[in-house]
């Protein structure tokens, strides 16, 4: 067997709902401590809702194994970083009878990997880890520096995963040059598509307040739903940007709307109403929520209105984290990859705030958070062979 499936099935076989790791990142760390890895564990959250986070770095300068490193130094050039960031946990299993096997004991039919976490993501984690142990094996002193990054709170509310490993390393002082997250990108093969940003996401929870009454007596009742009816209609309208040449144009959506008491005779006294704006580099929170107040005043709405930014867009136009990624698709697989901005938000969104380049890259996505969740056989080996040939390329570029 070849060691990054024996790697992904142990994940596998690992129970990490979120918030829980199950012992994921204790396993990934024992390898990494062999490769000259420091590695350190970071829990964060309330009791009930313990996050476990894994920051491992091997330093340049480690005695021993970084002459080369040490003369940059020297000559005051500092190591570049990569990243290698990531989540253990997983989504719950839905209806277990559903499942052709069980979801947590790795299984193979027709040239696939059965188990929940096989795409999303711990195919991708044991790909990152078998990539840098051949990586260092041939290159015991790299010019490059490698870190990983790995949380158990991605599928969760993300509150006490990667944005408080980040938050702790910008205090620090550490500096991060590239970064890697293993989402499953892919569309038809691995290294077919890979994701160089992420549009921004903002939620808001509008209420709009009116006058509860007699459903006969509407003189004497104000209906908050007929009032904010026009402006809604204004909103969808919107053009709020033209997006760019990476990104489509922002959108805002409707997602739920809550009012009335139960009765059909009530005139309700108020109305809630959830959106969400996924928005390009084009806009930010602030330009986009002064236009839509600026729309609500305009029709006289008496309202409450509470914002959550989620994550703000980011970016990573072509360059040396994107060549080196093209170059090692390219040499692995022959395909030219697809630059896309596409999809959800991911931690990347965090990561990108204190790293300048992030681009996401892993497995087809076709059955990600789904019952019998798989991977393709074929798309394992190719995948960690495309990490280690990116970590040539940028090793390659920093001794230049």
């Amino acid at each position: 067997m070849a060691e990054t499936l024996y790697l992904a099935e142990q994940l596998i076989a690992r129970a990490s709902v979120t918030p829980l790791d199950s012992g994921c990142q204790d396993l990934i760390a024992q390898r990494l401590a062999a490769c000259g890895f420091l590695c350190e564990s970071i829990v964060s959250g309330p009791d009930d809702f313990r996050v476990t986070n894994l920051w491992a770095k091997r330093p340049a300068t480690l005695a021993g194994i970084a002459q080369t490193a040490t003369e940059l130094i020297a000559n005051s050039r500092t190591p570049k970083t990569l990243l290698f960031a990531g989540h253990t946990d997983v989504v719950p299993t839905g209806p277990l009878d559903q499942w052709s096997s069980p979801p947590f004991a790795p299984s193979y039919r027709d040239g696939r990997l059965y188990g929940r976490g096989a795409s999303d993501m711990k195919t991708s984690l044991a790909a990152f880890v078998v990539a840098v142990e051949e990586f260092i094996a041939a290159n015991p002193a790299p010019c490059l520096q490698i870190a990983f990054l790995l949380t158990s709170d991605e599928e969760g509310p993300a509150n006490d995963g990667t944005v408080v490993v980040c938050n702790a390393l910008k205090a620090r002082g550490e500096v991060l040059d590239y970064c890697i997250v293993g989402e499953p990108t892919s569309v038809e093969r691995t290294g077919d598509m890979i994701k160089n940003g992420r549009r921004g996401t903002m939620s808001a929870k509008l209420t709009v307040k009116g006058v509860q009454g007699h459903i006969a007596y509407p003189h004497m009742a104000k209906n908050p739903i007929h009032l904010v009816a026009p402006a809604l209609a204004e909103l969808v309208g919107i053009t709020w940007d033209a997006g760019n040449a990476f990104f489509p144009p922002t959108t805002w959506q409707i997602s739920n709307i809550h009012g009335g008491t139960g009765a059909s005779n009530v005139i309700p006294g108020s109305v809630v109403i959830d959106f969400n704006f996924r928005f390009s580099t084009e806009s930010t929170p602030e330009s986009l929520q002064s236009r839509l107040v600026q729309v609500l005043d305009q029709h006289g709405l008496d309202y409450e209105l509470a914002w959550t930014v989620g994550g703000l867009p980011f970016l990573t136009t072509p360059g040396p984290l994107v060549d080196a990624v093209r170059q090692a698709i390219r040499d692995e697989t022959g395909l030219e990859t697809q630059l896309s901005t596409t999809g959800g938000t991911s931690d990347g969104r965090f990561i990108a705030q204190i790293c300048p380049q992030v681009i996401e890259l892993g497995p087809p996505n076709a059955t990600i958070h789904k019952v019998d969740e798989y991977v393709e056989l074929a798309d394992i080996e190719p995948l960690k062979n495309i990490y280690r040939r990116v970590l040539e390329n940028l090793n390659a570029q920093a001794s230049a």
